[in-house]
């Protein structure tokens, strides 16, 4: 068993969950209850627009902007899960999604059955599929698909062929996916959980014939009970809890799903904050940091763009004691485990490009290639990793379902708009100047009052001081300045 800590923290305004693993932080969540997450919702929508220039769809499904619906997803390959795909009068068929157009399969005002793969992020609505997932304790059902699967976090060849042999046996309608969770488990286990969610589905069927578009049909779970749902499992020593009410939800929950967990949950009685006291808001702190720290002296880079995300490895105080590409191999090996660690604290997703140290050695580039591939072996995400360049960039996809942890813990600046960075000193100063000049009209003996930031007015008196003696000797211009530390270093004002 892994030494890995479960910790759950709720108030009245929001729920935070923690993981750790060997005693580091590897995954955070903070859900509040006024923007909780949408991801495995169903909804009843209705068509909106059909787009076959982009081989999509808008669809209504009741919130501010409409979700997206790609073709893929409305009636072709669903990720890896399977090609099936079920028409209005029940008949399979399937479709190619290279030759199959998104006006075949939808039309305006057509009143479809899907759920939320992804929730809004920015200006975009929420990322649709018609292609239900269920997931259980232990099994995830497919109901419009026959895929048969094993979570790939069970790496045992034996074990994983038991369990396809279990879910095989299941039969149609539907397809199956065993999950973590459910590694040597015995098939009553498994069937058990397997009904629970055939249940459901004839539920949420009923229910989508008595209702009119927009509709919510299925609400997944309290952020608590996901939670408990899909990290607190066999690997996990002991979980934590700050609330009687919701100790008592999750032994209620455990009780109809895995007994065997019920003595790893602790109540948390201490008045002071949970997260404080086992030191995770301390590291969560250097989460939003750009530059993390390794042990070594070494650091790394992580900078989020509307694009993609770019992770930089350097030496920093790290110089090794033999040679230089011993000393870049081992930073190297060093960073790829960190990085991998920070993508799933810090929920990035999309295009990531990692730009490693540049090894000589090819031998050495292989080991931090696989290193990487080995730890995201253990990312619940899916992701896709390529081949390292000779020049030592590594590209890899993740699979993102919600704002990164940055996103969801912090806003952009106002007063750089997000770039990271403000004006220099100087370029204030030379906005002042020519402000000064158009304001004395070309009048000399002027007295003018400028109010600007402490750190402005240093600099015009220190470092560019010339430039206040060059107004005074040649324009005539007497510049009176006034220090105000609620200014923004950008910003002046200008009296005359």
């Amino acid at each position: 068993m892994s030494d890995s800590v479960l910790y759950l923290s709720l108030n009245p305004f929001e729920t935070r969950v923690a993981l750790r693993e060997n005693s580091r932080l590897v995954s955070y969540r903070a859900e509040r209850h006024r923007a909780s997450s949408l991801v495995g919702n169903l909804y009843r929508g209705r068509v909106t627009r059909v787009l076959p220039g982009m081989q999509a769809a808008f669809v209504d499904i009741g919130l501010a902007r409409d979700g997206f619906l790609y073709v893929r997803e409305a009636g072709g390959i669903y990720e890896d899960f399977g090609d099936l795909f079920v028409d209005e009068v029940g008949e399979s068929i399937t479709p190619n999604p290279d030759t199959t157009n998104i006006d075949d399969l939808l039309r305006q005002g057509q009143e479809v059955l899907v759920q939320v793969v992804k929730d809004p992020i920015g200006s975009k609505g929420a990322r649709l599929t018609t292609h239900v997932t269920l997931p259980g304790r232990f099994l995830v059902y497919l109901p419009t698909v026959t895929q048969i699967g094993v979570s790939r976090r069970i790496t045992e060849d034996t074990e994983r062929e038991r369990l396809k042999c279990i879910l095989d046996g299941f039969g149609p309608p539907g397809g199956w996916i065993a999950r973590t969770a459910g590694e040597g488990l015995e098939q009553l286990d498994l069937e058990s959980d397997r009904n629970d969610l055939e249940s459901l589905w004839q539920r949420l069927q009923s229910a989508a014939e008595g209702v009119h578009s927009p509709s919510l049909l299925h609400h997944d779970l309290s952020p608590l009970l996901r939670a408990i749902r899909d990290l607190f499992t066999e690997s996990v020593r002991e979980a934590w809890v700050d609330d009687e009410a919701a100790y008592q939800e999750i032994l209620e929950f455990l009780e109809q799903t895995d007994q065997a967990l019920m003595p790893r949950l602790k109540l948390y009685r201490r008045s002071t904050d949970l997260m404080s006291a086992f030191g995770l808001d301390r590291e969560l702190e250097k989460a939003l940091q750009p530059k993390v720290w390794l042990k070594s002296g070494g650091h790394i880079m992580v900078n989020q763009t509307e694009a993609l995300v770019a992770i930089d490895v350097n030496t920093g105080k790290f110089v090794g004691s033999t040679s230089l590409e011993d000393t870049v191999y081992r930073l190297n090996l060093e960073a790829a485990r960190e990085i991998v660690r920070q993508l799933r604290l810090r929920d990035l997703g999309g295009i990531i490009v990692i730009d490693f140290i540049d090894m000589e050695d090819a031998q050495h580039r292989k080991s931090v290639y696989e290193t990487m591939a080995e730890e995201l072996g253990n990312d619940p995400a899916r992701t896709q990793l390529l081949p390292m360049s000779d020049i030592g960039l590594v590209q890899l996809t993740r699979k993102r379902t919600r704002p990164s942890l940055d996103h969801t813990l912090s806003r952009v600046c106002p007063y750089c708009r997000g770039s990271g960075r403000i004006k220099a000193l100087t370029t204030v100063c030379l906005e002042i100047r020519r402000e000064l000049l158009a304001a004395a009209g070309g009048l000399h003996d002027q007295q003018i009052f400028v109010k600007v930031h402490p750190e402005v007015s240093h600099y015009l008196q220190g470092p560019f001081r010339e430039l206040l003696r060059e107004l005074e000797e040649i324009h005539g211009i007497r510049v009176i300045l006034e220090e105000n530390a609620q200014i923004h270093m950008d910003q002046y004002e200008v009296k005359i």
